[in-house]
Order: structure tokens, then C-alpha cells, then sequence
């Protein structure tokens, strides 16, 4: 059994990590996170360019046809640059399209003409598409990610009390800013009025459909979770180091090592556990779907305490503006509750067991 990642992928991973280390080295990151969006256009276009924004959709509808290791793969090394803007919410809406079978659209996001989002969740924050109460396209969704700088939403609904997804023009509908913990990413309020919407799926097939493109973004979420890990420990343990105190660096006392020693544990185990959900998605595996849950468990609760020991190791350092590590604390926060936190996956994961 192959446990490593083929050439091809590696080949993948090597260049995204070159991409980024020069389109958006961490200097371009805190310039746009300061914009209106936290999303760059050019960079979006760059990002099209090198086919990163249709990895996983297929050839004919303009993407590159790949599987989901090398999905993680990408994923991994832009949450180890921080990427920001709208790749996770962008990737959620087309694997809901083309899951819903509305692959006409998938060509204009793989190219980066557009950008789309998915409106689920609502005042229950509950992401369970069964908690989806809104009425056919009157009502609020919470908490919709990049809502701003999408052209397209795809919204879950119900219609005469069968589950419902939607297309609408991001125009049409009215969004209001939300307060988030992340500041490379927006969350908006978006106020639905009965806009002109296409009907994408409905009953079983529009379940399955986001079901499907849920277990897609959080796989991606977990790999990126453990490029930020990484890029975690990577900055701690260069700061234990060269930090000295009494006259050695801290990095010599065994307190400090063992913080970095469980930061690289909390690390490994979580790559461990988000690339084994991707082969099972990869394989059509019946595990899948516990996978990506048992991924999500752990990496929720890792990267939170992995955030934790980076800030410990350095101090009041690790929480000043100029070091880079808050930011990444910042997104680790975000990602620990997005698509789920650790609770509700375990939860997931013993729905699965019973049925």
C-alpha cells in the first residue's frame, strides 16, 4: 500500500507551494485582508490560470479532472500561505452544481470568469441539511462565506416541505456584513425577496447533492487546517531557536519542547486523517462519509490547540499585530466550527454507526 503522495501529486504540491510563496507571500495576504472583500481579482485570475480553482471538476466542463488527494494536496499548501478570499466557498458551489448535475455553470467557476457561494445555514447555525428551514427563497441565511465578491449563490431551501437548491444571481438578493473571526474571509447576511432563481435540484437528488459537496469542502477544510498547522509549528519552532533566556535558547528547556512536540503531533495526525478521507472520497469509498467526519473531529480540535502552543511558545509575541502567527490562530478559530465543529462530526459519525 502507497502511503506517500505519487510524483504527479507532489509535482502538484511543490508548485502550489512555489505559486503562492510568490503570488501571495504573507505581505500580500495583510494587504488583502484589509480590503472591502478580502478578495483579489488578480490573484483569482492567477489562481485560474494554473487550473487551482477546477481541480477536482472534470475536463469537459473545463477543469482539470483530478481526484481529491490532489485536491488536499492544493489545499494544504494554501492554508499553509494563508490564502485569502473565496477558494473554500467557490469550491463548495461547484461541487453542489455538479453533484446537482448543473455542470453549464462549472466551466465559467473553473475558469475564474466567476465565483460562487452556498447560502445554508440559518438561526440554528445548524449545518445538518435537514435543519434547513427557509421557505422557497424568502427569508435570511447567516453566515454565507464571500457572499460580497460572488456572482452566483447557490441557496438550500424547501419547497412545500421538500428540501430545494437554487441558483440566484448574487445581485438579486440583499447582504449585509457579519462579524467574523477571520479576517482574510467575509461573512455576509444575505436577505432573500422571492429573486429569480433556477431550479437546480429538489427531493432526494438536492440532499445528495449537498451532502456531497459538504464532504468535498471539508475535506479541503482539513487539509488547508493542517497547512496552517504546519506553518504554526514552523514559526514557534524558529522563534525557540534564536529566543534566548538565560543566556540559552528557549528551545533547550523541555517545557518549550514539549509544547512543539505536541503541536507536531496534533499536525501529523491531522494530514494523517484529512488525506485518508480524501483517497476514501477519491475511491467512492462507502467509509467516506465517517472519514471526512473523523478528519473534521480531529483536525477541529488540533488546530485550535495547535494555535494555542504556537502563541505559549512565543509569549506576548504570539499575539502582537506585526507576528504573523494570530492570523493564522484567527483562521484556526473560524475553521475549528466551519462545516461542523468537533461535536457535531462525532455526533455524525454515531448517526453513521447506527444506520
Amino acid at each position: 500500500m502507497q502511503f506517500g503522495l505519487s510524483e504527479s501529486q507532489q509535482i502538484l504540491k511543490s508548485n502550489a507551494r512555489k505559486f503562492f510563496a510568490t503570488e501571495c507571500p504573507i505581505a500580500e495576504v495583510r494587504r488583502i485582508m484589509e480590503t472591502d472583500t478580502a478578495h483579489d481579482k488578480k490573484l483569482w485570475r492567477s489562481m485560474a490560470e494554473q487550473g487551482f480553482l477546477g481541480v477536482v471538476f472534470p475536463e469537459e466542463a473545463g477543469g482539470m479532472g483530478l481526484g481529491f488527494v490532489e485536491l488536499a494536496a492544493l489545499a494544504e499548501e494554501m492554508g499553509r500561505a494563508l490564502v485569502p478570499g473565496a477558494f473554500l466557498s467557490n469550491l463548495f458551489a461547484g461541487a453542489a452544481l455538479h453533484a446537482a448535475g448543473a455542470t453549464k455553470h462549472l466551466a465559467e467557476i473553473a475558469s475564474g470568469e466567476k465565483t460562487a457561494t452556498v447560502a445554508l445555514l440559518e438561526s440554528s447555525a445548524n449545518w445538518d441539511p435537514h435543519a434547513v428551514r427557509m421557505p422557497t427563497l424568502a427569508g435570511e441565511k447567516l453566515f454565507v462565506p464571500d457572499a460580497e465578491s460572488a456572482d452566483l449563490i447557490v441557496v438550500a431551501a424547501r419547497d412545500a416541505d421538500v428540501p430545494a437548491l437554487y441558483l440566484v444571481e448574487s445581485h438579486a438578493v440583499k447582504k449585509t456584513l457579519m462579524p467574523a473571526m477571520d479576517l482574510t474571509r467575509r461573512l455576509y447576511k444575505v436577505t432573500f425577496d422571492h429573486p429569480a432563481a433556477e431550479l437546480l435540484a429538489k427531493g432526494g437528488a438536492a440532499r445528495k447533492a449537498l451532502d456531497h459537496a459538504l464532504n468535498v469542502v471539508t475535506t479541503a477544510l482539513c487539509a488547508e487546517m493542517t497547512g496552517g498547522m504546519q506553518r504554526m509549528l514552523d514559526i514557534a519552532v524558529e522563534y525557540a531557536k534564536t529566543r534566548k533566556q538565560f543566556g540559552k535558547p528557549i528551545g533547550q528547556y523541555q517545557a518549550v519542547q514539549h509544547q512543539c512536540a505536541d503541536m507536531l503531533l496534533y499536525t501529523e495526525s491531522s494530514r494523517s486523517a484529512a488525506y485518508y478521507a480524501a483517497y476514501t472520497m477519491t475511491e467512492g469509498s462507502a467509509e467516506a462519509r465517517t472519514a471526512v467526519s473523523v478528519a473534521k473531529a480531529y483536525a477541529s480540535d488540533a488546530c485550535r490547540e495547535t494555535g494555542n502552543r504556537a502563541v505559549q511558545v512565543q509569549g506576548g509575541m504570539g499575539f502582537t499585530w506585526e507576528n504573523d502567527t494570530h492570523l493564522f490562530y484567527r483562521r484556526a478559530k473560524a475553521s475549528e466550527i466551519a462545516f461542523g465543529d468537533a461535536t457535531y462530526h462525532r455526533e455524525r459519525i454515531a448517526r453513521f454507526v447506527i444506520d
